[in-house]
């Protein structure tokens, strides 16, 4: 099928890139037109016990949009006190210059209930409660409150969840565009001009990338028709599609010019890449597919949508490498390396397909002494494993937002002035039963927490028809952090169910803090299920196309070790802080709850094209030859200019990722990156070519009750040695 489709694609170019035009062109539309609202809110998808309690109270407490509370404003004077007519005097104006955006819905203070809360101790400064119902209007209130700080008498902050979610959209946005933009992007050009030697040549596989995240961008709008995206899908779209593109595109290019230096015309030259390069392409773009599917089975938002935007990048890189690539091909023929670059140039095209002298030398050296060169290179990755047993997951919450951000700035002043307000309480629900009995446990609850240097003074609410009553409890510090995420698992676990022991009454827990846990047993409880899903579909695939189980389990075992050392050294980095200030990470007490599981399906989708790569070209001169060691040896020598080309490109782009400043972007970026640099370098140099030259014969052992599975060629037939 790739055989014909490249035939067919560079014999009607012209066809084929106006079919693509068009659907450019329909992409734009789309987002122009179509894309829904993004949110910036992780949420279980499985309806946990904080959904339950946010419906119990939605259906009991009718919305009263001029009471709610979503932000605060403190407001502090080191001349005034909260009495002066001179402070209450700047607190009502501000009040009313936020009404006069439109985009506050309410506002309450202490001028206006006399509610002794909203001062702090030293009554220096106050606490203005407003409502902000529409979250894309966040910034406008921001502007509000950034003119008044401006005031020398008074300063002016605001936190809460609108300005939360506004300040994390726009750093998501901020880091898209220079991390991605302006480094990825010039980082894999430069990249792609050092491999082909050509800029013409390095230009192509960057224009692919490019309109295959346009394309796939427009899919996503439609799908934000009917599916609640979380928008850092946009992120993960556009590094993943930089990654794919390029590097599918790399891989096909390269073959090209390689069967056009052993003399093939360019026709035959575009066929030939079609039934090898552009079949590897294919098989390995759908076992990426494949591997990022099994993340849709995690019940939360942001990994389907993170999975999502994969899976659409992926699958529309593939369909341009295969269709789009070759029509470009037949149109530039030999002019694909036009601009060839000074010195580099004329090297790399006649090293076309050739052994590197650099690597050769290593892998021979490294087959010299496979036993001794397999224990060191394996016990450095499993030291670098080792402090993955201190992994703990959570949520970037405020508190890891840079500082030049508004809400990060009001929430380090909220913290002074009142450490237990919060526009984010723990609600406790009772849903059902609720009566004199569980009346009275609700008044215990309160007072116990209230006791409690975690928690503060709740309030209670009865909803109007006195079946389900509310209390909500403010919780201290931020939100999503390890001692509110203790404090509500206890809460859950221990508190409420020794306190309404015998009411019969039904009691949820909700809330910010509790949604976040609901977030991270959404992303953690299915893991088990996904490894097995991943595990199980590389060892199958891997099977059928080397028909070796030893070569499909070794793959396995160097994906799982590269994994290992890349958790080992992202809690090291992050978590420990070594070498965070030197990176400009921000270290944090935990792992974003979702890295560790997208890492681990991503890497073993990417690593696959590396490993189908170099195998299918080992096992093609295995097959020539008869003989495994100087398989080895050509193949990883061979493949090494193209491998190390592709692994450098998608470690540039999720270095962008890295050198943000969102904290589970710089994780993620930060754990693609090394892992894939391992894989390039320790594993396909030291580790494969020493297992493999200790196994010989073994590497290709099929037992004989698997002799039916299907004959698969990923790079086509082989060509005759020495060619």
């Amino acid at each position: 099928m790739t055989e014909r489709l490249a035939r067919a694609c560079s014999a009607h170019p012209w066809q084929t890139i106006g079919a693509w035009l068009v659907g450019v062109v329909a992409a734009v539309a789309a987002l122009a037109f179509l894309l829904g609202d993004l949110t910036t809110d992780g949420h279980p998808t499985n309806n946990p016990e904080s959904q339950r309690a946010a419906s119990a109270i939605g259906r009991a407490f009718p919305s009263q949009p001029g009471n709610a509370v979503t932000d605060i404003v403190i407001v502090r004077s080191d001349r005034y006190t909260v009495d002066s007519t001179l402070f209450q005097a700047f607190v009502q104006r501000l009040a009313a210059q936020g009404r006069e955006t439109g985009a506050v819905a309410g506002a309450q203070s202490f001028y206006t209930t006399q509610n002794e809360a909203l001062v702090s101790k030293d009554r220096h400064s106050t606490a203005l409660l407003i409502n902000v119902p529409d979250s894309d209007r966040a910034g406008d209130v921001i502007d509000v409150v950034e003119r008044a700080d401006a005031d020398p008498n008074f300063q002016t902050a605001i936190t809460g969840d609108t300005t939360v979610d506004n300040d994390f959209s726009e750093l998501s946005q901020r880091d898209l565009e220079n991390g991605e933009l302006r480094f990825g992007l010039p980082a894999a050009l430069v990249i792609l001009v050092l491999v082909f030697g050509a800029v013409v040549a390095g230009l192509i596989p960057l224009l692919m990338a490019i309109l295959s995240i346009v394309v796939a961008l427009g899919l996503v709008a439609l799908f934000s028709q009917a599916f609640d995206l979380s928008v850092f899908i946009t992120n993960m779209l556009t590094g993943m599609g930089l990654a794919l593109g390029i590097d599918y595109s790399l891989f096909v290019v390269s073959r090209y010019r390689e069967e056009r230096g052993r003399g093939l015309e360019k026709p035959d030259a575009i066929v030939a890449s079609g039934a090898t390069a552009s079949r590897a392409v294919l098989f390995s773009g759908t076992a990426f597919v494949l591997a990022m599917i099994g993340m849709l089975i995690v019940p939360n938002n942001i990994m389907r949508s993170l999975a999502l935007g994969a899976i659409l990048v992926g699958i529309v890189s593939v369909v341009a490498a295969l269709t789009l690539l070759p029509a470009l091909l037949g149109l530039l023929g030999d002019r694909i390396n036009a601009l060839r670059v000074p010195f580099v140039g004329r090297s790399a095209l006649a090293t076309a397909g050739a052994e590197g002298r650099f690597w050769h030398a290593i892998v021979e050296r490294v087959m010299h002494r496979p036993a001794l060169s397999l224990t060191l290179a394996v016990g450095v990755l499993i030291a670098a494993a080792i402090p993955l047993f201190g992994l703990h997951i959570g949520a970037s919450g405020v508190s890891t937002l840079p500082d030049s951000f508004a809400s990060k700035r009001g929430f380090v002043a909220l913290e002074r002035d009142f450490p237990r307000l919060t526009t984010d309480p723990v609600q406790v629900v009772v849903a059902e039963g609720y009566g004199a009995r569980a009346d009275a446990a609700l008044m215990r609850l309160r007072d116990r927490l209230a006791g409690d240097p975690r928690f503060g003074r709740g309030e209670i609410l009865l909803a109007p028809a006195g079946t389900v009553a509310l209390l909500s409890v403010p919780i201290r510090g931020d939100s999503t952090a390890n001692e509110a995420v203790s404090a509500v698992r206890e809460l859950r676990a221990e508190v409420i169910p020794e306190v309404f022991a015998g009411t019969g009454a039904t009691v949820y827990v909700g809330g910010d803090t509790a949604e976040n846990i609901d977030y991270f047993d959404s992303v953690s409880d299915p893991a088990p299920i996904v490894f097995a899903f991943v595990l199980g579909l590389t060892l199958v695939l891997l099977t059928i196309v080397f028909r070796s189980v030893i070569v499909a389990a070794t793959a396995l075992l160097l994906n799982l070790l590269s994994v290992g050392a890349a958790y080992g050294l992202l809690v090291l980095v992050f978590i420990h802080g070594y070498g965070a200030d030197l990176f400009g990470f921000t270290q944090s007490d935990t792992i974003e709850a979702w890295v560790p599981l997208f890492l681990f399906s991503v890497l073993f989708g990417l690593s696959m094209d590396y490993q189908v790569f170099l195998l299918s070209r080992i096992k093609e001169r295995r097959d020539q030859t008869g003989e495994t060691n100087g398989a080895v040896s050509w193949g990883v020598s061979s493949t090494a200019r193209i491998i190390t080309g592709a692994a450098l490109i998608i470690v540039a782009v999720f270095l962008g990722f890295a050198m943000g400043d969102l904290l589970q972007f710089q994780q993620m970026g930060f754990g693609v990156a090394v892992a894939l640099l391992v894989d390039a370098t320790i594993i396909r140099s030291v580790i494969l070519p020493s297992i493999m030259a200790l196994l010989g014969r073994w590497n290709w052992y099929l037992p004989r009750w698997l002799e039916w599975l299907p004959r698969v060629e990923v790079e086509g037939a082989a060509a005759p040695p020495g060619r």
